[in-house]
């Protein structure tokens, strides 16, 4: 309806509209202000915690229009709710205004996460005499950082590490000027009054605009460049250079884990560069532009000249765009791109304070791009590889976490849930409502043990959420149940693959019967062995173990996850047949594997994979976590006649328990036959672990129905086994689902200990 139709007179009127979701943050509040002008409303906007209070009075029909327009025409980052709307007592106002923030609230509060750089300050930037020309960093109130920046809430300049930085007279009139893109961008800052770039070097400590320029210097002479970022610091190097490459690999003791890239902006779409290197479709060409600007999984094209260094044995490369505005103005100087891997003591948290990651990155490197800006907490890079045709989170990082979920009817006491030992993150469930923390790391070091409790503070103080239970894993050894237990709260321990099947369920359905497929390394089961190659049937609170790999013994308890030897060893003794020669005497590991000393049962599908890996020649030792399963899909991979492949049928038959058991033996013949090429044994290895998956739900579907098949745990970050698995799952006629919002790897199972330990808890209430 146009508005000249509509302004016709008429008794003006008078309403309070309550608006939830992600509304702060994003400029939502100046937007609400300049739709109140447009339609010559009076009255004001305000932040609550975590909800917008909006008062207008005005024409009947035009508040109508108005009330539309407020979720129609938000501003491209917010994500707005109608939470109420209501009619009020009408008074004669003067004009709209945006009054002062009340954190007197318990709205639904919605914490921003971190925004890459918007186009409207990037032309700035790149603008010679504009006034932030190459400030690395410009914002407004569609970019910039958030949740590594917010010390409380309501979200205001006082309430963020910007607080320290007073206003210069012109963005003073900026952030106060309703019509102005600035408006209440609280971490708004200019050349004049905001944060400063400080390059520390042997040669000495260079301050402003020069620490850039010695900063490109440096990388084009091949160091090693520690660049702080909007998250944390990055190693940074020039991805072209063998001997950089090298250099970084040696000094952070990383001889073969995979490094990220980040390409500079190129071409009309950014993408020039990343094209020429490496295979992207659409979807990945949408990924690597999207918000939240993540790593992105893409293979390598067959004519690349990067280094294959950069990536050992393995064809994928996660690859990035720039977010921040010093990423832009550092990539646009170098115009190539670099290896961007995450600044901190492996394993650990990325580092975010300038003293102390010159200390701990002493070692690794003699340069240093700080800035003053302080880092609240630290927010790693999000990883996504896209699996059976969907974005998959790999990592939950800066620009996408907390990651949050409506959970109707769960969390009647609030609950923390901490996570496991590996791959940390933490989760807080309350009135409704989960939310998973970005990935905080291995807690082995006492850094992440106290990174893992800021953020737990953090974000029970953000979100005003204050648990009356503590969920954890069962394994008391992981560090993360150890803290728990000191805490003084009623603990929940959760099983670790309940937790992995409850958070698929959570984010796809909680009502459903599901069959969920829990392959990973290895997690503490219910019978004190180490499960890892599980089919759980049910639903979350009420899970039930019908079928799993075939156990073995493992010798050398956890050492086997870094020297895939033993778990091939172990498969081969279990099969009644000799290893082949790996260079390593066994006899001695061989007769305390007979006795079961140090040699704990486990039906891991993680060591399954190992064990595959070593037997075809492909590694005896891993550096790195998952390091063999991604070479034994890396070479399988380049299998190009998977048709011609037979499938192994694996035998299926009842325990002694009645659990339906899928022997592998079979396989072991086939790894071992060297007549066939190495890729196509690879490739007979995962479809027929992908066709007893079909066969295994064939059988339980047959005596005890249920609703989907879901597949998680670390295992099936590979790509091949899930498409393979859901691809036949597909043509059997089951609805097959992996997890997309969270990682399916121990990233996400905070979320599933919340949702499992709730159930449960719902169904002690309820007599269950």
């Amino acid at each position: 309806m146009k508005e000249e139709q509509i302004t016709r007179p008429c008794k003006p009127e008078a309403r309070r509209w309550l608006i939830g979701g992600r509304v702060q943050g994003v400029g939502f509040r100046p937007f609400v202000y300049r739709l109140a002008q447009r339609f010559r409303l009076t009255g004001h906007v305000q932040n609550t915690s975590g909800q917008v209070v909006i008062e207008a009075a005005g024409k009947k029909k035009l508040l109508d229009v108005f009330g539309v327009a407020l979720l129609a025409e938000a501003p491209p980052l917010a994500q707005p709710e109608m939470v109420h709307v209501e009619k009020i007592p009408y008074l004669e106002r003067d004009g709209f205004e945006i009054l002062q923030s009340s954190d007197n609230s318990s709205g639904r509060i919605h914490i921003p996460p971190d925004y890459f750089l918007c186009d409207d300050c990037k032309r700035e930037m790149q603008t010679p005499g504009d006034r932030r020309y190459r400030y690395p960093f410009i914002n407004c109130t569609q970019c910039g950082p958030r949740y590594t920046l917010i010390t409380k809430l309501p979200y205001d300049r006082p309430n963020t590490v910007m607080t320290s930085f007073e206003l210069c007279s012109q963005c003073l009139r900026e952030y106060e000027d309703p019509g102005d893109r600035r408006f209440h961008a609280e971490p708004v800052a200019c050349p004049t009054c905001g944060p400063q770039l400080c390059l520390s070097a042997p040669e000495g400590r260079i301050n402003g605009p020069a620490a850039l320029t010695a900063s490109v210097t440096a990388l084009r002479r091949g160091e090693i460049v520690a660049v702080k970022g909007i998250g944390g610091y990055h190693l940074m190097c020039d991805a072209r250079n063998e001997t950089a490459i090298g250099q970084l690999r040696t000094n952070k003791h990383r001889p073969h884990k995979p490094l990220a890239l980040m390409f500079p902006w190129c071409g009309d779409d950014g993408l020039a560069q990343v094209r020429d290197e490496l295979e992207i479709d659409a979807q990945g060409q949408a990924l690597l532009r999207a918000p939240a600007r993540p790593i992105v999984l893409l293979r390598r094209r067959r004519d690349s000249m990067l280094p294959r260094s950069i990536t050992p044995g393995i064809r994928e490369i996660g690859v990035m765009l720039p977010y921040s505005p010093l990423h832009h103005l550092l990539l646009h100087e170098l115009d190539k791109p670099v290896v961007a891997t995450s600044g901190n003591v492996s394993g650990e948290p990325v580092l975010t304070a300038n003293a102390e990651a010159e200390t701990r990155l002493a070692r690794v490197t003699r340069v240093f791009l700080h800035h003053n800006r302080p880092i609240a907490r630290p927010a790693d890079d999000p990883v996504v590889r896209v699996i059976a045709g969907k974005p998959r989170l790999v990592r939950v990082g800066r620009g996408v976490g907390p990651v949050e979920f409506d959970l109707p009817g769960l969390f009647v006491q609030p609950l923390l849930a901490v996570g496991g030992h590996m791959k940390n993150s933490i989760a807080l469930g309350w009135n409704g409502r989960a939310i998973l923390s970005p990935h905080i790391g291995d807690l082995d070091a006492p850094r992440s043990m106290a990174v893992f409790e800021q953020v737990i503070s953090d974000l029970q103080r953000l979100y005003g959420a204050f648990p009356q239970a503590i969920v954890c894993d069962a394994h008391k050894g992981y560090a993360s149940s150890r803290w728990a237990d000191r805490q003084g709260l009623p603990l929940i321990p959760v099983w670790h693959h309940h937790a992995h099947a409850s958070a698929l369920a959570a984010e796809h359905s909680r009502e459903l019967t599901w069959l969920t497929f829990t392959w990973d390394g290895v997690g503490l089961g219910e019978d004190n062995t180490l499960w890892g190659g599980e089919a759980l049937l049910g639903r979350p609170g009420v899970w039930r173990r019908v079928a799993r790999l075939c156990p073995f013994r493992l010798p050398g308890g956890e050492r086997a996850g870094r020297e895939p030897w033993r778990s091939a060893a172990a498969l081969c003794w279990e099969s009644g047949i000799e290893p082949p020669a790996m260079g390593i005497r066994l006899e001695l590991l061989k007769k305390a594997w007979k006795k079961g000393l140090n040699s704990r049962v486990t039906t891991a599908g993680g060591r399954l994979f190992d064990g595959a890996a070593s037997l075809l020649g492909l590694l005896r030792h891993a550096s790195y976590e998952g390091q063999a399963g991604m070479y034994l899909e890396n070479i399988a991979d380049a299998c190009d006649s998977e048709s011609e492949v037979d499938v192994i049928d694996l035998p299926l038959f009842q325990s002694a328990t009645g659990l339906l058991t899928a022997d592998w033996k079979p396989l072991l013949p086939a790894l071992l036959n060297e007549a066939i090429p190495v890729a196509r044994r690879a490739m007979q290895f995962h479809l027929s672990l992908a066709n007893s998956i079909m066969v295994q739900a064939q059988r339980i579907h047959a005596s005890t129905p249920f609703d989907r098949v879901g597949l998680t745990g670390g295992v099936f970050q590979n790509k091949l086994l899930a498409e393979l698995a859901v691809s036949q799952l597909t043509a059997a006629g089951f609805e097959a689902y992996l997890p997309e919002r969270t990682p399916c790897n121990d990233g996400g199972i905070a979320l599933g200990q919340l949702v499992e330990a709730a159930a449960g808890l719902e169904a002690g209430a309820h007599g269950g």
